[in-house]
């Protein structure tokens, strides 16, 4: 898979397990809900460290938490 594959899946599990709408990150995080949504739909290529950084604080987890899934296991990205 595609890291802002990963990314996505990442992000819309971790909005499940707190029962979290994407408004509620935005109002949360302040990333743009238009970002949010592209980000969840792939439509981005890559998406910057720091956007990531931002939803972290809206989801309350340090970044390091968001990479630790099996989703960024080395051999589940493609090169």
């Amino acid at each position: 898979m595609q890291l802002n594959e990963a990314v996505s899946m990442r992000l819309s599990e971790l909005l499940k397990e707190r029962g979290m709408t994407q408004y509620q990150l935005y109002m949360k995080s302040g990333v743009p809900k238009s970002t949010i949504g592209n980000v969840i739909n792939c439509s981005y290529d890559s998406v910057k460290l720091r956007i990531i950084h931002e939803l972290c604080q809206g989801l309350d987890i340090d970044i390091s938490e968001f990479f630790r899934s099996s989703l960024f296991a080395e051999d589940n990205l493609e090169p």
